[in-house]
């Protein structure tokens, strides 16, 4: 099987049992999706959801959350991974935005990562996921999952990961195609225990093994 063998035959599939797949981090705007996205990091979107809601209504907008401290943004984001590191970059961010962009969030990857907490994966997810770019942001699932099948052939750094992805996957898919590559990893191709019997792609896949 050729590598363009695997991309289409994987791709097709995921165009069958995924056709509309989205982020499931729950938001209403641009700027609460960066949030949202930024206190992701190593925590999971359920949790994120749920403290989610009330930081909103109280920082509805970036002059909002610039204005406050980090021991106020830090009761809202308790329970999360790394709260006091997190604190620190939404307010950063937020004044950031406040300051150099007028409060409208940056359409473009350079402007987007420098916002403080903003590395290149959350900028692609801003870019895929808000503005349906060509962007493929590459997390710990994107990273494993595109070993795993053999999208690519053990990378070793997540942009690496990136940039064989982009090569492979036409342009106008990589937006759904990292929500595919996401999905895929956080319930059928888990860390431990992959589900590979219950894996409609495992045909494609490098690893399976019948």
């Amino acid at each position: 099987m050729t590598i363009r063998q695997r991309y289409e035959g994987i791709i097709s599939i995921f165009k069958e049992i995924m056709p509309e797949p989205k982020t499931e981090l729950h938001y209403d705007t641009p700027f609460h999706l960066l949030l949202a996205v930024i206190l992701s990091a190593q925590c999971t979107d359920k949790r994120i959801n749920m403290v989610t809601p009330a930081l909103f209504e109280r920082f509805p907008d970036p002059e909002s959350l610039a204005a406050a401290n980090e021991d106020e943004v830090f009761e809202y984001i308790k329970s999360v991974t790394f709260p006091n590191n997190k604190a620190r970059h939404l307010i950063r961010a937020a004044r950031v935005l406040t300051e150099e962009f007028g409060g409208e969030m940056p359409t473009d990857i350079d402007n987007l990562m420098k916002l403080p907490g903003v590395g290149r994966k959350t900028a692609n997810v801003m870019l895929a996921v808000v503005w349906n770019k060509a962007a493929m942001a590459v997390d710990t699932h994107v990273f494993r999952v595109s070993n795993r099948l053999g999208l690519t052939n053990n990378s070793k750094t997540p942009l690496e990961t990136e940039k064989t992805l982009v090569k492979y996957i036409p342009e106008e898919l990589l937006s759904t195609a990292h929500h595919w590559l996401i999905l895929h990893g956080r319930y059928v191709c888990k860390a431990r225990r992959p589900d590979c019997l219950d894996c409609r792609l495992r045909d494609y896949c490098k690893s399976y093994k019948v």
